[in-house]
């Protein structure tokens, strides 16, 4: 069954891509469309029957090269399932809605046929990412990684006409490959460590590698974090980080549907679903996780601050999900791991609807996208305004205070925060509440300016706007279930006690979790320090012997290392995050809702009250606002120091190596040595017989004068 989930997609792909020829256009894109559903039908029958026991499914031999023997196998276990349900649930009514939204695109010729072919991308972009999220081995993860880049290119780049989506589609596909990089060189230095590339056998092997030293650029470093780091920057490019962010706001050029595909629940998780998958090796590398935390703080922070400004309604949810992405990554970072998917999980809900939304209301004004000439839409597209609504109050944290009712950003965004405080991480804390307070002012700012006041902009887009085929408004409606009601649902195994989220998971609830009291990772002091094993008698006695207490520290060990991997993620023994953030004080508790209400009552004021504000501010506060409506001038910097020089050397390559020394050579070549050969051949080549046997002679000489010098010998 995990293989049908799995290659059902690819399947779809192939029929659609070059099998529409044969069976009509219409009939490809449904055949695709119903093996996604399939997929998400299997793949939420393995969620909910999913035991929590991991299992890896042998498909083929892949790669034997040298002490390099790698299966192409499916590691099912609960990231799995849980990266299963989200991929296919959003893929699937992507899908669906695109049979509306691409309809009669104004983008092509009313006879060019483009339907196949985008559904094939996305079809071949779902493959890949759930070869990606069920991989038991890094050289297959890398695999799915670099092919939902590719597949990614040529989405964002989908209306290839205009110039925007192209420069889009490039700057994504080498901002990401900048990230790659890294992650290949963690998965170089793990295979020079470990000697193997297969995740269990890393697991096992990551306590040794914290202890060793090796040399990077110069100097050492402790190979956990080294690694980790490394990985990290893999996680950075694809899940749009702080410094590879740039190309996620503008991977929007490409049409609705991949905007929500890429940005709710599959690419841009890919990097969360990373350093999940490598909590193992995360548990051992305290510094790496700390660069974790800064670095997703400061994105929550930084894209929150743009959002504030931006006027593309699809640039603003762009900047939302850059946002976003930022609290998972200090989750995970934290130590949070289970808290991070589920953000993760709940995020793409109510994303994918806020994305799909916001291309209903793009259909409904005739593809404009700037919510400064929307207006007054709520009663021209009802189903739409509810769906986005619905959309708003998940992302902004909408709930009952101190409760488990809310809707789902209300739970999932509440608990990174709390974990946060409780982790005693002060900064990533008031970091993610301010982040908080502007990510309410921002998504309703979106709903004012697109839903209330008065028609803006063109009065005949207004007076023809209508509302959405069916086709659009069913995936709606299931994605709003998820945004009202996945964070209930969900709040238990993922934010729940500990032996809870232990059992869903996976983890060994043996007494190892318990273990421990001093966090020194790099001694494995953890492994063995202050270590209490029941005995067979269940008994503490013994303890005192000093041979026995060897005895008993050496089992920890082995049972702390073989239980490495076992689970879905691993929590270390001093990983007490979650229990921490359950008892936070109230008003720790109470803060996101605060933030929210302050955010939410701030653009009220700003957009209703008195809608002269916002312009009267930006005149008053002019070089705050052009730094944030220019994103922190992030692209013009990398213009300056990238761009530029890398047209620069471009250029000197072009002009000086490839036009000067190469063609300068051959050219020389051609009108000098040539001519002269040729003069001399075509003296030789006279017509006359004893010139030819002459040649031949000479030739015959010459190579039994070369054996009869023993230069041929």
């Amino acid at each position: 069954m995990e293989t049908l989930v799995v290659f059902a997609p690819l399947i779809g792909a192939l029929i659609c891509g070059f099998g529409w020829k044969f069976i009509g256009e219409n009939p490809a894109c449904w055949v695709a469309t119903g093996l996604l559903f399939f997929s998400a039908i299997l793949s939420w029958i393995l969620f909910l029957n999913f035991d929590g026991v991991a299992v890896n499914i042998s498909i083929l031999r892949w790669i034997e090269s040298g002490s390099l023997s790698t299966d192409w196998a499916i590691r099912f276990d609960r990231l799995t399932a849980i990266m299963f349900i989200v991929i296919t649930t959003v893929s699937s009514l992507v899908h669906l809605y695109s049979f509306g939204y691409m309809q009669d695109d104004i983008n092509f010729n009313k006879n060019e046929s483009y339907r196949p072919r985008f559904f094939a991308y996305l079809s071949f972009f779902t493959f890949t990412m759930l070869a990606l999220v069920s991989s038991n081995n890094l050289l297959q993860m890398f695999f799915g990684w670099e092919g939902v880049g590719v597949a990614s290119y040529l989405l964002i780049g989908f209306y290839y006409k205009k110039s925007s989506a192209n420069s889009a589609a490039i700057k994504a596909f080498v901002v990401n490959r900048v990230g790659d990089f890294g992650f290949l060189l963690g998965i170089f230095a793990l295979y020079f460590m470990v000697g193997s590339i297969n995740l269990t056998q890393i697991f096992q092997e990551v306590p040794e590698i914290a202890n060793i030293e090796i040399r990077f650029l110069w100097r050492d470093w402790n190979a956990a974090n080294l690694i980790a780091i490394l990985l990290f920057l893999g996680a950075m490019g694809k899940s749009a980080q702080l410094f590879l962010h740039v190309w996620l706001p503008d991977a929007m050029e490409g049409p609705t549907p991949v905007s929500a595909l890429i940005h709710a629940a599959t690419m841009v998780t890919a990097g969360v679903f990373l350093v999940c998958r490598m909590s193992p090796l995360m548990e051992f590398a305290p510094a790496a996780t700390n660069v974790i935390v800064i670095v997703g703080a400061a994105t929550a922070f930084f894209a929150a601050t743009v959002g504030l400004v931006q006027n593309d309604i699809k640039r603003v949810i762009a900047y939302s999900t850059c946002s976003q992405l930022g609290y998972m990554f200090v989750a995970a970072g934290l130590g949070a791991y289970s808290v991070a998917m589920f953000h993760l999980l709940t995020h793409a809900f109510f994303k994918a609807m806020l994305f799909l939304g916001a291309g209903s209301v793009i259909h409904a004004m005739h593809h404009e996208q700037d919510m400064r000439s929307y207006g007054g839409l709520r009663k021209k597209i009802p189903y739409t305004f509810w769906a986005m609504m619905i959309g708003t109050l998940a992302i902004t944290g909408v709930g009952i205070p101190l409760t488990h009712f809310g809707f789902a950003g209300f739970l999932s965004k509440d608990a990174i925060i709390e974990s946060a405080y409780g982790a005693g991480s002060n900064f990533s804390f008031w970091i993610l509440i301010t982040a908080a307070c502007f990510t309410s002012f921002y998504s309703w700012r979106l709903m004012f300016l697109t839903f209330y006041g008065d028609p803006r902009g063109d009065i005949k887009k207004h007076d023809h706007a209508h509302e959405s085929p069916t086709t659009m408004l069913v995936p709606l409606a299931v994605l709003a279930l998820g945004a009202v009601f996945s964070g209930m649902i969900f709040f238990k195994p993922f934010f729940g006690d500990h032996h809870e989220i232990e059992k869903f998971f996976g983890i060994p609830t043996t007494e190892i979790n318990t273990l421990g009291s001093n966090k020194n990772y790099q001694k494995n002091s953890f492994l063995v320090a202050n270590a209490k094993v029941k005995t067979n008698n269940d008994e503490d006695h013994g303890i005192s012997d000093p041979s026995n207490k060897e005895k008993v520290e050496e089992e920890t060990k082995i049972k702390i290392i073989n239980s490495l991997g076992e689970g879905a993620i691993f929590i270390g023994p001093e990983n007490h995050v979650i229990e921490k953030a359950h008892h936070v004080p109230k008003w720790v508790k109470v803060s996101p809702f605060l933030a929210m209400i302050i955010g939410f009552g701030t653009a009220w004021l700003f957009y209703i009250k008195d809608i002269s504000l916002p312009r009267r501010l930006a005149n008053q506060q002019k070089y705050i606002y052009k730094f944030l409506i220019n994103k922190w001038y992030f692209d013009e910097v990398y213009e300056l120091i990238f761009v530029r020089s890398s047209k620069k050397l471009g250029k000197i390559f072009w002009i000086r190596g490839d036009g000067n020394i190469i063609d300068g050579t051959i050219n020389g070549i051609a009108l000098s040595i040539i001519p002269f050969c040729s003069r001399i051949a075509s003296k030789v080549q006279s017509g006359f017989i004893f010139h030819y046997a002459f040649v031949m002679i000479l030739g015959v000489l010459v190579l039994i004068t070369w054996f009869a010098i023993g230069i041929g010998s």
